[in-house]
């Protein structure tokens, strides 16, 4: 009977563990993920840099937003997540400086997923300064700050970076996901938003080691 008990055991741990080696396993380079050639620098350190492009006016990122909040609250102690709205054309720039002007005056949390929802949701344009000024008005934020951040050389150098990085990543499309500078991601190479966050999980791990 022990070795009965035994046996069962180690059967059991066998099934247990063989569908987590193949989990990782099925995420392959050229089929779930990319090489970001050349490898660019991270802004972290000592950790694995995580980052999201993204685009406030882009339908298919409004939709991955739930799933970025979900993993946000149970993402690897060794991942650090980065947001960088993605400069593909002058009119993305606008939403760029939002997004950096919220984040100098420290609105970020008040703003960023009430942005999405202001555009997608309620159907708002938001696709001029006025408009935008408006919107940061309603949360909290006076006109004069605004405007002084808005148009600051620190808002400028920071849309100039992301620019810059949407061409080195060698994204043809937002949303994407950046792990360490190296692996390039999103719903369509990773099988729909509620794989991304696996594959970029399995990515984190393979940085780890």
């Amino acid at each position: 009977m022990k070795k009965f008990v035994i046996l069962v055991a180690l059967l059991c741990s066998s099934v247990i563990l063989w569908p987590l080696a193949a989990s990782a396993a099925t995420y392959k380079e050229k089929i779930h993920y990319e090489l970001v050639q050349p490898p660019q620098p991270t802004t972290t350190k000592d950790k694995v840099e995580v980052v999201e492009m993204f685009w406030y006016g882009c339908p298919h990122c409004n939709a991955l937003e739930p799933y970025v909040e979900r993993w946000l609250k149970r993402k690897p102690e060794n991942a650090e997540f980065v947001r960088i709205p993605a400069v593909f054309q002058p009119s993305w720039e606008l939403h760029a400086r939002a997004f950096y002007t919220a984040e100098i005056l420290g609105v970020l949390d008040k703003t960023h997923s009430a942005m999405f929802e202001a555009i997608h949701n309620q159907k708002r344009r938001l696709g001029t300064e006025p408009e935008i000024m408006e919107f940061f008005a309603e949360h909290g934020v006076k006109n004069e700050d605004f405007k002084r951040v808005f148009h600051s050389f620190a808002v400028e150098a920071k849309v100039r970076r992301a620019k810059d990085l949407s061409q080195r990543y060698g994204i043809k499309g937002v949303p994407a996901i950046i792990v360490n500078g190296k692996y390039r991601t999103g719903a369509q190479l990773a099988g729909g938003n509620a794989n991304i966050f696996k594959v970029v999980n399995f990515l984190v791990d393979k940085e780890k080691q």
